[in-house]
């Protein structure tokens, strides 16, 4: 027996799921890439608050990758491990050169805008197919972004000069 058929799930019902996870898991991929380079690159007035924020961040991307690729394996599809693939297929695009701490935030809010539009049609795919276990990961990704991003908005719109 299959995996699939012990988590009784139907393999041409979870195969959008497939795909749309193999997407996001490219798109993580970038993310990481580009967070780690922020962390590498930072300068500037607010070097030690973001230096350390953006290494959780890229933590954080780490893991979910890796819980993206599993959860593709485990609805029977097999996850791309080569960076070039993911660049021809990423909607996150990658980002070099940038120091700046206001356009490195700019670009991860705008990055977390995309994956979570993303996670939320996944999701809307996962509950379609029955499979409650992607629902949950993705309602688990939401959760935690959502209040990221509001926190990471009321940082760089502080205006301190009032």
């Amino acid at each position: 027996m299959k995996t699939l058929d012990y988590l009784h799930l139907d393999a041409s019902a979870v195969s959008n799921v497939v795909a749309s996870l193999k997407q996001l898991l490219a798109d993580y991929q970038v993310f990481y890439t580009n967070l780690r380079s922020f962390h590498w690159n930072i300068k500037g007035h607010g070097f030690f608050v973001l230096h350390g924020k953006f290494e959780d961040m890229y933590n954080n991307a780490a893991e979910k990758v890796d819980e993206l690729a599993e959860r593709i394996l485990m609805l029977g599809g097999e996850p791309e491990n080569k960076f070039s693939e993911y660049l021809k297929v990423a909607r996150v695009k990658e980002v070099s050169g940038v120091s700046c701490g206001d356009e490195a935030l700019k670009n991860i809010l705008d990055t977390y805008g995309h994956l979570i539009g993303e996670e939320r049609k996944l999701l809307s795919l996962a509950s379609e197919a029955g499979d409650e276990a992607t629902v949950a990961l993705m309602s688990d990704y939401l959760k935690e972004q959502e209040k990221l991003v509001w926190m990471l908005v009321a940082y760089s719109t502080c205006d301190c000069k009032k």
